[in-house]
């Protein structure tokens, strides 16, 4: 995963970025107002997400955020309500994750010397994580394969394959037994 660090300025009008942001807004209304896992919200999530929304994939509303284009979801992956993706960065959720309620995914953060510019760097979930209920993961951060961020938790720092880390910020708390896992 390439961490470097991406300036935007959001004072700079894109044209192009404007009229993708604002069909991913109209998109995320209809979406958070429309019968979950009905076949409308289904083309609604295929819309919002394209290509990047892996096969046997859950996503249940509501949704907040913004640059969905930027966001790539494995198989298999369970994301329950009330996610935030602050995506400019780019996050990729690799297959059979689970991620539990009122999660934040934050790839970017504002310059401590000109607030209005934007920090980006990517979020990378890889295959089997586990996170908990309200975590937050900011950016530039990698959680391991199989790891597990306790509920509540802030992920400052990569998580290493098969961690277990809790609170603020995150700390490693125990390591699973990689042998357990089904290869």
């Amino acid at each position: 995963m390439d961490c470097k660090t991406e300036i935007v300025d959001p004072r700079i009008p894109h044209p192009e970025q404007l009229k993708i942001g604002k069909r991913n807004a109209e998109i995320l209304f209809r979406l958070n107002h429309t019968m979950p896992m009905s076949d409308e919200y289904q083309a609604l999530l295929r819309e919002l997400f394209g290509d990047n929304l892996g096969e046997g994939s859950s996503v249940y509303p509501p949704l907040m955020g913004v640059c969905f284009e930027n966001v790539k979801i494995g198989r298999n992956v369970f994301i329950n309500s009330n996610i935030l993706a602050m995506a400019r960065g780019g996050v990729v959720i690799e297959d059979n994750v689970q991620i539990a309620a009122n999660v934040q995914l934050l790839t970017n953060n504002h310059d401590p010397y000109d607030r209005a510019v934007l920090l980006c760097k990517p979020i990378h979930i890889k295959n089997g994580a586990w996170i908990g209920a309200g975590a937050t993961i900011l950016p530039g951060v990698c959680v391991g394969e199989h790891a597990i961020v306790g509920a509540a938790s802030v992920v400052t720092k990569d998580v290493p394959d098969y961690a277990v880390v809790v609170g603020n910020p995150a700390k490693i708390v125990k390591n699973l037994d990689a042998d357990k896992f089904e290869k």
